[in-house]
Protein backbone atom coordinates (compact mmCIF):
# COMPACT_ATOMS: atom_id res chain seq x y z
CA UNK A 1 0.00 0.00 0.00
CA UNK A 2 1.44 3.34 -1.44
CA UNK A 3 0.27 6.46 1.48
CA UNK A 4 2.14 9.05 3.05
CA UNK A 5 1.36 10.80 6.57
CA UNK A 6 0.35 14.46 5.66
CA UNK A 7 0.76 17.38 8.00
CA UNK A 8 -1.30 20.48 8.14
CA UNK A 9 -0.61 22.92 10.99
CA UNK A 10 -1.57 20.65 13.76
CA UNK A 11 -3.96 18.52 11.62
CA UNK A 12 -2.80 15.26 10.25
CA UNK A 13 -4.38 12.90 7.83
CA UNK A 14 -3.53 9.71 6.02
CA UNK A 15 -3.90 9.42 2.41
CA UNK A 16 -3.84 6.22 0.40
CA UNK A 17 -2.94 6.97 -3.18
CA UNK A 18 -2.33 3.36 -4.33
CA UNK A 19 -2.17 -0.38 -2.82
CA UNK A 20 -1.01 -3.59 -4.69
CA UNK A 21 -4.18 -5.04 -4.83
CA UNK A 22 -7.95 -3.25 -4.90
CA UNK A 23 -9.36 -2.85 -1.27
CA UNK A 24 -12.10 -5.03 -1.75
CA UNK A 25 -13.28 -6.61 1.99
CA UNK A 26 -13.29 -6.10 5.83
CA UNK A 27 -10.21 -7.25 5.83
CA UNK A 28 -9.23 -4.53 4.24
CA UNK A 29 -10.93 -1.85 6.12
CA UNK A 30 -9.39 -3.48 9.20
CA UNK A 31 -5.70 -3.10 7.56
CA UNK A 32 -6.59 0.73 7.00
CA UNK A 33 -7.80 1.07 10.42
CA UNK A 34 -4.80 -1.14 11.71
CA UNK A 35 -2.72 1.61 9.65
CA UNK A 36 -4.33 4.46 11.13
CA UNK A 37 -3.95 3.62 14.80
CA UNK A 38 -0.57 2.77 14.56
CA UNK A 39 0.06 6.52 13.52
CA UNK A 40 -2.74 7.76 15.70
CA UNK A 41 -3.93 9.52 13.09
CA UNK A 42 -7.99 8.94 12.89
CA UNK A 43 -8.23 10.43 9.37
CA UNK A 44 -7.64 9.18 5.68
CA UNK A 45 -7.98 10.40 2.20
CA UNK A 46 -8.33 7.53 -0.35
CA UNK A 47 -7.87 7.23 -3.99
CA UNK A 48 -10.56 6.11 -6.02
CA UNK A 49 -7.95 3.81 -7.46
CA UNK A 50 -7.56 2.17 -4.02
CA UNK A 51 -10.87 0.79 -4.15
CA UNK A 52 -11.83 -2.13 -6.43
CA UNK A 53 -15.25 -2.32 -8.87
CA UNK A 54 -16.48 -4.12 -6.26
CA UNK A 55 -16.83 -1.43 -4.04
CA UNK A 56 -18.84 0.93 -6.42
CA UNK A 57 -21.45 -1.88 -7.04
CA UNK A 58 -23.21 -1.72 -3.73
CA UNK A 59 -24.91 -5.17 -4.56
CA UNK A 60 -21.18 -6.73 -3.24
CA UNK A 61 -21.89 -5.31 0.30
CA UNK A 62 -18.48 -4.24 -0.17
CA UNK A 63 -18.94 -0.78 0.48
CA UNK A 64 -21.05 -0.85 3.51
CA UNK A 65 -19.10 -3.62 5.30
CA UNK A 66 -15.96 -1.23 4.83
CA UNK A 67 -18.12 1.71 6.02
CA UNK A 68 -19.48 0.17 8.97
CA UNK A 69 -15.92 -0.93 9.95
CA UNK A 70 -14.70 3.27 9.53
CA UNK A 71 -17.37 3.93 11.44
CA UNK A 72 -17.12 1.20 14.38
CA UNK A 73 -13.63 2.15 14.84
CA UNK A 74 -13.79 6.33 14.27
CA UNK A 75 -11.70 6.54 11.09
CA UNK A 76 -13.31 9.71 9.21
CA UNK A 77 -12.69 8.68 5.09
CA UNK A 78 -12.81 11.19 2.59
CA UNK A 79 -12.45 9.48 -0.81
CA UNK A 80 -11.72 11.43 -3.79
CA UNK A 81 -13.50 9.80 -7.13
CA UNK A 82 -14.45 11.30 -10.22
CA UNK A 83 -17.99 12.63 -10.72
CA UNK A 84 -18.90 10.22 -13.62
CA UNK A 85 -18.25 7.39 -10.85
CA UNK A 86 -19.85 9.07 -8.15
CA UNK A 87 -22.85 10.11 -9.84
CA UNK A 88 -23.33 6.27 -11.45
CA UNK A 89 -26.44 4.32 -10.52
CA UNK A 90 -27.10 3.12 -6.78
CA UNK A 91 -24.04 4.69 -5.31
CA UNK A 92 -24.56 7.53 -6.41
CA UNK A 93 -27.72 7.04 -3.66
CA UNK A 94 -25.19 6.04 -1.21
CA UNK A 95 -22.69 9.10 -2.07
CA UNK A 96 -25.65 11.50 -1.43
CA UNK A 97 -26.96 9.76 2.11
CA UNK A 98 -22.79 9.31 2.87
CA UNK A 99 -21.61 12.89 2.41
CA UNK A 100 -24.59 14.49 5.07
CA UNK A 101 -22.80 13.08 7.68
CA UNK A 102 -19.79 13.40 8.89
CA UNK A 103 -17.51 9.85 8.96
CA UNK A 104 -17.34 9.26 5.03
CA UNK A 105 -17.60 11.75 2.00
CA UNK A 106 -16.68 11.13 -1.30
CA UNK A 107 -15.03 14.52 -3.24
CA UNK A 108 -14.24 14.93 -6.61
CA UNK A 109 -10.58 16.54 -6.05
CA UNK A 110 -8.30 16.00 -3.62
CA UNK A 111 -8.44 19.99 -2.36
CA UNK A 112 -12.00 19.63 -1.96
CA UNK A 113 -11.29 16.31 0.27
CA UNK A 114 -7.92 17.91 2.10
CA UNK A 115 -10.56 21.20 3.06
CA UNK A 116 -13.37 18.87 4.72
CA UNK A 117 -10.75 16.50 6.57
CA UNK A 118 -8.77 19.55 7.95
CA UNK A 119 -11.44 21.94 9.05
CA UNK A 120 -14.14 19.91 10.07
Amino acid sequence: MDYKIIEKGTKKYIEVMSADNPLNNEQDALDLISLSWENEIRQQMLHGEVLSEEFFNLKTGVAGKMLQKFINYGIRVAAIIPAKVANTGRFREMVLETNKGNAFRVFATREDAENWLINS
